[in-house]
């Protein structure tokens, strides 16, 4: 039942009782079932239990505006398709897609409990799907997977995007202290330009097939994103894909809209990020903790 006809209130009250019980989770797509006042409460979709959302402290920095031109998105957006195999997996867990994972930063705080109580997770299940581009992270990437060889899935020298390909990459060498934070697919990237435009030849994930092809419906699904700029060509995508209705929860740092390849302008950005928290998606204020 959900939480209005538990507490035989209507339901504005009940989205409101949601939103103090739950901090900033977003109570519109899921059903809530109150199982203890002043202490831990799951959160559920019908038959699921669901995880629940914390408070996430991150460290900010600052991003300087860049003028040059950009060029063109290596493919088009690919919000859909038949050919995509939905997931069969019956059994629920949370699900923690990493988009910039570096050397792997913040899927340990998600295993440290910084994304919400991983004991909360649906079916006490968990697993992981960690996007990195900069060849850099390889090493370190490979040695989550060792650790946790069928729960951490590691797509190295891969960046996350809207389509499918191969791309440039290219590469900050200079933010030491900040674990290298500005590698781009943008070459007019600040962080990017001081390093001389060094590049690696990457692979393109869709974000949108990811969701379709790895996650069910009983889900709680998390994507933290921290692409440095390629984040404004992926949302408006993400807004017209059936799989995005997937996502419980999205942790995304915002960069300077220059940054776009595709041009995309504040309206319709702001435009599909309003789309996607209609069909339930929770985005809160995020900076990613890179240092």
């Amino acid at each position: 039942s959900s939480l209005a006809q538990v507490l035989n209130v209507d339901r504005r009250h009940s989205l409101a009782l949601e939103r103090a019980l739950f901090r900033d989770m977003a109570p519109v797509k899921s059903i809530f079932a109150l199982l203890a006042l002043g202490q831990v409460a799951t959160a559920v979709k019908p038959t699921t239990n669901k995880f629940l959302g914390a408070q996430h402290v991150n460290a900010t920095h600052t991003m300087v505006e860049v003028a040059k031109t950009q060029a063109t998105a290596p493919c088009q957006c690919e919000a859909n398709s038949p050919s995509w195999v939905p997931a069969a997996r019956t059994v629920p867990k949370c699900i923690f897609i990493d988009l910039g994972a570096a050397d792997g930063n913040s899927f340990n705080a998600f295993l440290a409990n910084s994304f919400g109580p991983v004991a909360n997770c649906p079916s006490g299940k968990w697993e992981a799907y960690l996007v990195e581009a900069n060849p850099r992270f390889v090493q370190p990437l490979g040695q989550l997977t060792t650790k946790y060889p069928t729960d951490v899935h590691v797509m190295a020298t891969t960046a996350a995007f809207d389509c499918e390909g191969k791309t440039s990459f290219y590469l900050d060498t200079t933010s030491v202290q900040h674990n290298f934070w500005g590698s781009s697919l943008s070459s007019a990237h600040p962080d990017v330009q001081k390093s001389g435009m060094q590049h690696v030849d990457v692979t393109l994930v869709n974000l949108n097939r990811l969701l379709k092809e790895k996650t069910i419906p009983g889900d709680w699904v998390m994507v933290k994103m921290d692409i440095e700029g390629a984040e404004w060509d992926v949302l408006p995508c993400l807004a017209k894909a059936d799989s995005a209705s997937l996502i419980d929860r999205l942790y995304m740092e915002v960069h300077p809209g220059s940054l776009s390849m595709r041009g995309t302008k504040d309206p319709e950005f702001l435009a599909a990020k309003e789309a996607l928290k209609k069909r339930g998606v929770d985005i809160p204020d995020y900076f990613s903790d890179t240092l």
